[in-house]
């Protein structure tokens, strides 16, 4: 995997993989790269060069031959409905109510029915602990019932994939532990994989099975979350997690 932004390369010769049902986190400094590895993953940012395979199927580019195929979009979007993304910023409609946030894609993007969208986005409210606001606009709610919003309308599409992007940083620190809260539930009680970008370590450390660290655009060391934050081997590690932690 290749990105580079003009001249400047932000991820090269990166290479991993992530299993079915497996929960890794990305850790590292500011400006290491693991934002922009979700963004290439959702399409949000084009890959430079190499590839992403989601179980086996081509995201934007296919290898053909000896050469690099552009997918057309209409490809790249049957894959990329397996995909499901919580931001920074919460990104909800501003001029829809909680529950027309939810609703909107499974009606558009899956094709249910508005009543089927709408049972299914007041189960997702009760699990995210919100039913009571669902009349509710973006405007009216606090940070963390915006994220939590968020985090049903990513679920409502049924994803195999989530990829959560520093969930609780544009959060009042009162409010990041009943975000994290409602993804620990997730964590615990889907098959869901999922690919975190966290500076939360504790979040980290009960939720992820793999933590990887991010330096310059690459992975310098990873281990079980046990091993990362009780015995991390790399000296850069050692500095960032003493910083952190």
């Amino acid at each position: 995997m290749l990105k580079k932004f003009g001249r400047t390369t932000v991820l090269k010769d990166l290479n991993f993989s992530v299993d079915r049902g497996e929960r890794v986190t990305l850790i590292g400094p500011s400006g290491s790269g693991k934002t922009t590895i979700l963004r290439l993953v959702m399409t949000l940012e084009r890959l430079s060069g190499g590839y992403i395979w989601i179980d086996g199927e081509p995201l934007t580019h296919d290898r053909r031959g000896d050469k690099r195929v552009e997918l057309k979009p209409r490809e790249v979007s049957q894959v990329r409905k397996r995909i499901g993304m919580v931001f920074q910023q919460f990104n909800l409609f501003p001029n829809m109510n909680v529950l027309q946030n939810i609703t909107e894609a499974p009606v558009h993007v899956l094709g249910l029915t508005e009543e089927e969208a709408r049972e299914k986005a007041h189960s997702l409210l009760d699990r995210v602990g919100l039913r009571h606001r669902a009349d509710a606009h973006p405007t009216e709610l606090s940070g963390g019932q915006q994220q939590r919003v968020a985090i049903a309308r990513a679920l409502a599409m049924d994803p195999e994939i989530l990829l959560l992007d520093e969930v609780t940083s544009a959060l009042d620190p009162e409010l990041v532990g009943e975000v994290l809260g409602v993804l620990e539930d997730v964590a615990a009680n889907t098959d869901i994989t999922m690919l975190i970008v966290t500076h939360e370590m504790q979040f980290a450390r009960d939720v992820s099975q793999r933590v990887m660290m991010f330096d310059g655009g690459r992975i310098i060391e990873e281990a079980s979350p046990d091993e990362m934050f009780t015995n991390p081997r790399h000296e850069r590690t050692q500095k960032f997690l003493e910083a952190v932690v």
